[in-house]
């Protein structure tokens, strides 16, 4: 999910990032129980917005979106 999202984003992201940014996206869906494609996409969508905003720290990202 995240890779496809990425895919949009424009500016590209490391493997490091992209590990970062899909752990903290499989964890909220995990925590948030997220079924839907809908709800997926606008996960990651916020996962990597606010990544590309700065918000670098994966608990920052964790508590920020959680």
């Amino acid at each position: 999910m995240i890779l496809s999202q990425i895919a949009e984003a424009q500016t590209v992201l490391g493997d490091e990032e992209v590990a970062l940014c899909q752990r903290v996206f499989d964890h909220i869906s995990s925590v948030r129980r997220i079924t839907t494609d809908t709800e997926r996409e606008d996960l990651a969508r916020r996962v990597i917005h606010s990544y590309q905003h700065g918000v670098k720290d994966e608990g920052a990202l964790l508590r920020l979106l959680i």
